[in-house]
């Protein structure tokens, strides 16, 4: 009874082996009007994945008659069976097409005849209409960076959402964020925007302060720079940069600064 089992067992491996022997990683190139990085390519017939490089490029292993699906949270999803010549070839081009939301046609107030007297006569002299007026979320903050876009796509929306319905509730996975999660792309994406958001601050800072915190206490022209990285690498200083307040910035920078010639002269002497 061993012997057998032994022996199905390394039929079942040997078989496994065989028809993932067949699958070679093909190479694929997205192709869009806009940010093709991270997008997902799933092989749903070998349960592999990938994500695109920041120029649309990916390789996926497959085989023929494999199906490829593809995903992201800008574009339409498409779906890709693999043909023998694709497969001979190993490489593969794929047009990606964007989302468009559309709306109905809203009439807003009367409508105009053309004659600028008529017209005059007949309008309401509201308020402007704006996002809000129709129903439309608006985004009122300071617009966001390539990266910060990057990372808000990768990221957006609940990873779980219950849906309700006559027949009962059920669960939705938003996949395009999970498969974000498990690869690393967005933790990946919120180092490179804290990096972003922390060079824009020390900028900003050097550009405001710089003036008045050598005034008084002078440092030499080729050691600025190496002060700022000094007062960047501090681990108050993010929470200085998002409390925005120019008083404590300005006696961090003037700490920072007694603190690093100590350190220079206490380096010069050794």
């Amino acid at each position: 009874m061993i012997k057998i089992n032994v022996l199905f067992l390394v039929t079942i491996l040997a078989s496994f082996s065989f028809l993932n022997a067949q699958r070679k990683g093909l190479k694929g190139q997205l192709v869009a009007n806009d940010d093709i990085e991270g997008i997902h390519i799933l092989n749903k017939t070998a349960v592999k994945y990938t994500v695109s490089s920041e120029d649309g490029s990916f390789t996926i292993p497959a085989k023929v008659s494999d199906t490829l699906f593809i995903s992201g949270l800008k574009y339409e999803p498409k779906q890709i069976v693999i043909s023998k010549s694709i497969f001979e070839s190993g490489n593969f081009e794929v047009q990606l097409v964007e989302k468009i939301n559309e709306l109905d046609e809203v009439i807003l107030g009367k409508l105009l005849t053309g004659s600028l007297q008529s017209d005059i006569e007949n309008s309401d002299d509201e308020a402007e209409i704006n996002f809000y007026d129709l129903g439309i979320p608006g985004y009122k903050g300071k617009p966001l960076t390539q990266n910060e876009r990057k990372l808000h796509d990768a990221d957006a929306g609940k990873t779980l959402a219950v849906m309700g319905g006559p027949f009962g509730g059920g669960a939705a996975i938003n996949f395009h964020k999970l498969l974000n999660k498990i690869s690393g792309r967005t933790k990946k994406l919120e180092r490179i925007v804290a990096i972003d958001n922390s060079e824009k601050c020390i900028d900003r800072l050097r550009r405001e302060f710089a003036e008045a915190i050598f005034e008084t206490d002078s440092l030499a022209e080729h050691l600025k720079n190496e002060y700022f990285y000094f007062c960047q690498e501090d681990e108050d200083f993010k929470a200085l940069c998002e409390e925005n307040n120019d008083l404590k910035a300005i006696e961090f920078l003037k700490q920072k600064l007694k603190a690093y010639k100590e350190i220079r002269q206490s380096a010069t002497k050794d």
